[in-house]
């Protein structure tokens, strides 16, 4: 079981970061120089005795204000659901149940937890994730009564895929809304490395009501394992006999056991405990990467970049 959770986090982030990759070449493109705003002469009024200030002189107590004020992190609330976010995990994988910033938003109505979990399960990053998983799985040969072949691969990325639906609804929307508890997830983003960490782990046992309330995440815990137990019991893999190059009647036992359930729940947890601490840390990447990729305009008077390269010429 750890191998394989080492693994698919491996691959969680090679896939993210080859969109991220992609992401960050479209937003580094500089505009065209056609796009730069141009500036004309205003006539200035001449008259003795005028006062009128030219209209591109900022008053000094504007510039002030530009240069104390140092406003909070906003609430991310601009998705395509009331109270939730736009926001992807390096740049690809859904991340719109959380939150940026400290401040009270209003809480979720069921029918929004139900939408906004549709949104990110049906996402299309989502399916070649799942294809990824299944080939993983098929190398692997988890769940040997599978087999091995392309129908055995479309079995296996039919299970994951439901078990990925299922565990996402019933720890996003069919829990919350039965316990009126808030799916989502604040980012603090106070202290240190070590606060934080354990700030995000904490939040799979810990979360807020509607009313923003803290409480026991019932919905983290009971979700997932619901989840796990319906998808083991259900349409995993029974006893049976399968053919190989060795033994063509090979017994092999079924899945639908209380141990593969527990592991079932165990790795959807600790997937769940990674994606939140990665969701904790994300806007400081985010930052950083948004910092390189900006060029650094050329100050008027100053040879820029381009102009450096000229001259050493």
């Amino acid at each position: 079981m750890l191998i394989n959770f080492g693994l698919r986090v491996a691959v969680c982030f090679a896939l993210a970061s080859a969109f991220s990759l992609s992401s960050g070449a479209q937003q580094s493109t500089p505009p065209p120089a056609s796009s730069a705003p141009t500036t004309q002469a205003q006539p200035q009024d001449t008259t003795p005795g005028s006062t009128t200030a030219s209209p591109q002189q900022p008053s000094a107590d504007t510039g002030k204000a530009k240069e104390g004020e140092k406003s909070p992190a906003p609430l991310s609330t601009q998705g395509k659901v009331a109270g939730t976010s736009k926001d992807r995990l390096l740049f690809a994988l859904p991340n719109f149940l959380t939150l940026q910033g400290a401040g009270k938003v209003p809480p979720l109505s069921a029918r929004d937890k139900f939408k906004v979990v549709a949104l990110g399960t049906f996402d299309y990053v989502q399916y070649p994730w799942w294809g990824v998983l299944s080939a993983i799985n098929q190398a692997d040969d988890a769940e040997p009564g599978y087999g091995q072949g392309w129908v055995s691969y479309a079995k296996r990325y039919g299970t994951t895929m439901a078990d990925s639906t299922i565990e996402n609804f019933m720890v996003g929307a069919v829990y919350p809304s039965i316990l009126r508890q808030d799916p989502r997830f604040y980012q603090s983003e106070r202290g240190g490395l070590f606060t934080r960490s354990i700030y995000a782990v904490s939040r799979i046992v810990m979360t807020r009501s509607d009313s923003g309330r803290a409480q026991f995440n019932y919905s983290e815990i009971f979700g997932s394992a619901t989840a796990a137990v319906i998808s083991t019991y259900s349409y995993h893999p029974k006893s049976t006999y399968i053919r190989t190059p060795k033994n063509p009647h090979l017994f092999v036992p079924s899945d639908r056991t209380l141990t593969n359930t527990a592991s079932v729940w165990g790795t959807q947890v600790g997937l769940d405990t990674f994606t939140i601490v990665v969701k904790e840390f994300w806007p400081d990447v985010h930052r950083k990467l948004s910092h390189k990729s900006e060029a650094t305009p050329a100050t008027p008077g100053k040879p820029g970049n381009s102009d450096l390269r000229i001259l050493s010429n």
